[in-house]
């Protein structure tokens, strides 16, 4: 790809990352050393501003005149490089900033890493930065670089192997070595990386920041990240957010399991919310490409390089072997591609070309193809006009490699990307490099194994269809009436959610098997009883409920037996009485959660409910608040959202009421995110299509007041 030397956006990031001039403090006159590499690095790669080596033991460095300290640069600098020991760190730092440097990239560990004075070294970095507006990457980073003007302000040894070819990928990762690591590979792939930002224990400058940064880049096409956690929840959402806006895919590696909210075993949801769950569902939301190791990660990136993302899952498959065909299209299924078969008329035209072909999708042109090239041709041409696939994968092998294939191969792709620019066209062919850049230069990209080219296909149009979701931020009005103080019953909850607009069964609170003989007779029999007491979460679980009531006796003799249950399995729970709700059959349950996530505040989780929850651990999750659009999104990546969509000839559940709930819960979170540990209705019942939904039972736990 041709890239062009575009100023980056002005910000403060601009000097860090496109300088003008450099310092190196701590600046080694052996190119081997960590002070050494950046100086040689770059130099040899020809940056063409001023580098002002900082040693106040050397005359010169690697032929450079040195500088005793950074005081001494005749010249303003944009960006220092700090290579000294982790106590004279700081110091260097006020310097700089001292002396009007713009950015610092701080090689040096020693930090928040290491203890407790490692963190007050650390937080006085961060203070300088925000005293005087001066921008570090790091400390305890292996750097930074910008390929397209020669600035490598890093001591990895991987550019030893390789230099990166400037392109329009930006590479950041909170870790060094598997950042420089997946550069390297990056470059061996023939994938140019424009930017790689390595941001250590990110004092400073964060990932967040820096995909944000990309994402408003206009020579960066393709955004790869690798995280291992986030502390600003806004700052990643605005910049996960900017990046679709800017139809920008973000390929990101986020690692690390940990299960938040372990001690709140009164909640259902804090059993299920995990924050790496919780990050999946911010990448579902946002579009982000979740991938699993490095491979993936470079699969997508480099397919999405060649800017065609295919407007529909409708995938065509090519193959000279009908064995590889097979093996395509089970993929594409398992990837959730569209292997929709050719129509009659598009299967008889090919025929009539090839009789023993087999033409409906995987289409298998044999062997018999290069004999006669005009086959690959005209098997495109009608996949593509007639078949209406947005992508298409084609299996060669080393045919399509072989000395006098390659030249009419991609003439013949070339003139089908001519008449069909906005399709994608994927070859899996085996081959020395300069033949696989023939194609790629023919806007094909290029994979050996064709599981893995089905797979980037699907990768491709699942960011697509990111691309065109019209982004929305409902708006939340503060809360007007504040949470009780703990513990809330489920009598206050379901008022509380009622106050809410969320959809809560009627019911009667009784003190005496009379009242609640007379409530049962007002609301319609059958019934359903249920303990109420604020200390006792899950009724169910020790015979706190009990259904399907049909007589005034009945409901008498259950509300004795449940008071008596909730004493002997509780005996110090305050039992406020017994609810009496009409019984609900039928439908399916469901459950709607909120739990507080140490990063991303209130965040709402679904999934199938009941009393097997946890069991079935179908759930989704997002951060609040989000509308409508985004809670169907949610419920469609459930496994069980067949069953609401009406599976085996059940009906369709009112999947419309049940966003809208979901929706409504999220704007309940978000206006007491200072105040809500937890909530829960669950099970929330969906009755058939227009029929609406309603929860039976309801959880609010109040957390501690933010300060």
């Amino acid at each position: 790809m041709t890239v062009t030397a575009t100023p980056a956006p002005d910000d403060s990031l601009t000097a860090l990352l496109h300088p003008r001039s450099i310092a190196i403090i701590g600046a080694s006159d052996d190119p081997a050393r960590i002070g050494g590499r950046p100086l040689a690095y770059t130099r040899d790669a020809g940056f063409a501003g001023p580098i002002f080596p900082v040693n106040p033991r050397r005359a010169t460095v690697q032929g450079l005149p040195a500088l005793p300290s950074i005081t001494d640069v005749p010249e303003p600098v944009d960006t220092a490089i700090v290579a000294v020991p982790a106590p004279a760190v700081v110091d260097t730092v006020e310097a700089c900033a001292a002396a009007g440097v713009k950015a610092a990239v701080i090689f040096s560990a020693g930090f928040a890493e290491t203890g407790d004075d490692g963190r007050r070294r650390q937080d006085a970095l961060t203070a300088v930065a925000r005293a005087t507006g001066m921008r570090i990457v790091g400390p305890n980073c292996l750097g930074i670089y910008n390929s397209e003007i020669g600035f490598y302000a890093t001591f990895t040894t991987t550019l030893e192997a390789a230099h990166p070819v400037p392109g329009g990928v930006g590479l950041v990762s909170q870790s060094g070595a598997y950042g420089s690591h997946l550069s390297l590979l990056a470059t061996r792939r023939r994938i140019g990386i424009r930017f790689l930002v390595t941001t250590g224990n990110e004092c400073d400058v964060d990932v967040a920041e820096t995909i944000g940064w990309l994402a408003r880049h206009p020579d960066i096409s393709v955004i790869v990240a690798y995280v291992e956690g986030a502390a600003d929840r806004d700052r990643l959402l605005a910049s996960l957010a900017l990046a679709r806006e800017h139809r920008k895919p973000v390929v990101l590696q986020k690692v690390g399991r940990s299960e938040i909210g372990a001690e709140a075993v009164r909640s259902h949801t804090a059993t299920l919310a995990g924050s790496d769950a919780v990050y999946d569902g911010v990448f579902r939301q946002f579009g982000v490409h979740r991938a699993r190791d490095a491979e993936e990660m470079l699969d997508v990136a480099y397919a999405a390089s060649f800017g065609a993302f295919p407007a529909s899952r409708r995938i065509g498959l090519m193959s000279i072997s009908g064995g590889v065909g097979v093996q395509m299209a089970d993929e594409a299924v398992a990837c959730g591609l569209d292997v929709a078969p050719m129509s009659d008329r598009a299967q008889a035209r090919l025929k009539a070309r090839l009789p023993y072909a087999s033409p409906r999708n995987p289409v298998d042109i044999t062997a018999q193809a290069f004999n006669d090239l005009d086959l690959i041709r005209s098997n495109l041409d009608v996949m593509l006009e007639e078949g209406r696939y947005d992508a298409i994968v084609a299996f060669f092998t080393f045919v399509a490699a072989a000395e006098a294939m390659v030249g009419p191969v991609r003439e013949i792709l070339q003139a089908a990307r001519r008449r069909h620019p906005d399709h994608l066209l994927v070859l899996s062919i085996v081959g020395p490099p300069d033949v696989v850049e023939h194609y790629e230069a023919a806007g094909c990209p290029v994979f050996e194994d064709p599981s893995r080219a089905v797979r980037a296909v699907a990768a491709l149009a699942r960011l697509a269809e990111s691309f065109e979701r019209t982004a929305s931020a409902p708006a939340v009005a503060p809360a007007t009436i504040p949470l009780p103080p703990p513990p809330i019953g489920e009598t206050a909850a379901r008022r509380i959610f009622a106050d809410a607009g969320l959809p809560v069964i009627e019911s009667r609170l009784c003190g005496t098997a009379g009242d609640a003989a007379a409530a049962a007779a007002e609301l319609g029999f059958p019934v359903a009883l249920k303990i109420a007491s604020p200390d006792i979460a899950h009724k169910s679980d020790m015979g706190g409920v009990a259904l399907d009531l049909g007589t005034p006796e009945a409901v008498a003799r259950a509300f004795t037996a449940l008071i008596a249950a909730a004493r002997s399995a509780r005996p110090g729970a305050h039992v406020e009485g017994i609810l009496v709700s009409p019984m609900v059959t039928g439908g399916v349950e469901m459950i709607l959660g909120v739990q507080h996530d140490p990063t991303f505040g209130p965040v709402v989780m679904c999934g199938l409910g009941g009393v097997f929850v946890e069991i079935l651990a179908d759930v989704s999750f997002r951060p609040a608040p989000f509308d409508a659009a985004e809670a169907h999104r949610m419920l469609r990546e459930l496994r069980g959202y067949p069953l609401l969509a009406g599976a085996r000839g059940r009906p369709p559940g009112d999947v419309d009421a049940l966003a809208a709930a979901l929706a409504a819960l999220s704007r309940f979170a978000a206006a007491h995110a200072d105040r809500l540990e937890s909530a829960e209705l669950n099970p929330v019942v969906v009755r058939p299509s227009g029929q609406g939904v309603v929860a039976l039972d309801a959880l609010i736990v109040p957390g501690t007041p933010a300060p």
